[in-house]
């Protein structure tokens, strides 16, 4: 192949990268405009090598210590901070509509909270909480995200903060459903795919419940935040609040606002914890949140 051939393919092939590159940044993830970019960055790979054997000569009469080390020193620099993400550079790449191939993202600041989970490619869900003036930057509260079936029965975590036991509700009906799930695998071979009616999942696949051709029923999205320490005259340590919304594919709404239900309380009679709604003994706990609202958007539907 001919050197001026070779140099066209090559300014062909860095507008392929350039305008996929460009797509990948600001258009939400796409196997397809990454698998472009991927593979055409290895054809420029060819390219430069045939680039270079054509003009070896050349290269070499005009390579100088001094150009080929700044040049190595800039590139590697430029690496490392693209590597390191300073401020700066996490400013520009938070523009990005890109997700990647991950189906869940979660976002934490002083201001609040946003948590992203797409189950399928046409269906995405975004949840934007803003914390009140109960919280607390040096000392953040701890903070569980799921999903529940109609049932009220957890089908699936989508965050959760490193302490548990600090949040009860969720913790209890994270135990139940392992429990329920552990019983389904124990089942003979032919019967697990057939959960009896009696286990409160009849499937363990949260898609199961989420998307539309799936499920016509609705399911809810939960969130318990807990203060450590945050005492009042009537608690030593307030108890944790939940907050749900209901989400109905029947019924779609592009925006739902979550409300409080209430606070967790252990039941001794049934042996369980429950949501109790909230009395006037609860002060700053009900003020960790300020707003969370869920953003649905729903493609083909």
């Amino acid at each position: 192949m001919d050197r001026k051939t070779v140099n066209l393919m090559m300014l062909l092939a860095f507008g392929v990268m350039v305008v996929s590159g460009v797509m990948a940044f600001f258009l939400p993830f796409s196997i397809k405009t990454t698998g472009l970019h991927a593979l055409m960055g290895f054809v420029f790979l060819g390219l430069i090598v045939l680039h270079l054997g054509h003009n070896s000569q050349r290269l070499r009469q005009s390579a100088a210590w001094k150009r080929v080390l700044g040049s190595v020193s800039l590139i590697a620099l430029l690496s490392a901070l693209f590597i390191w993400q300073p401020a700066p550079i996490r400013a520009v790449l938070s523009t990005s509509e890109n997700m990647g191939a991950a189906l869940e993202m979660f976002e934490m600041d002083e201001e609040g909270a946003v948590y992203r989970y797409a189950p399928a490619e046409n269906y995405k869900l975004k949840l934007q909480v803003e914390f009140g003036v109960g919280y607390h930057e040096a000392s953040p509260p701890e903070m569980a995200i799921w999903l529940e079936n109609k049932s009220s029965y957890h089908i699936k975590t989508l965050h959760r903060t490193a302490s548990s036991k600090l949040l009860p509700y969720w913790d209890w009906k994270v135990r139940e459903y392992e429990a329920a799930k552990e019983e389904a695998e124990q089942k003979e071979p032919e019967n697990v795919d057939v959960i009896s009616s009696a286990t409160p999942n009849a499937s363990f696949d949260p898609r199961d419940y989420i998307l539309p051709e799936r499920n016509t029923e609705p399911f809810y999205l939960l969130i318990e935040i807990n203060q450590v320490g945050d005492f009042n005259q009537h608690y030593a340590d307030q108890p944790s609040i939940i907050y749900r919304v209901e989400i109905d594919n029947a019924y779609p709404n592009y925006y739902q606002v979550l409300d409080v239900v209430g606070y967790s309380k252990f039941n001794p009679e049934e042996d369980a914890w429950d949501a109790y709604y909230p009395d006037g003994t609860l002060t700053t706990c009900l003020k960790l949140i300020d707003s969370a609202l869920l953003v649905i958007s729903r493609s083909n539907l």
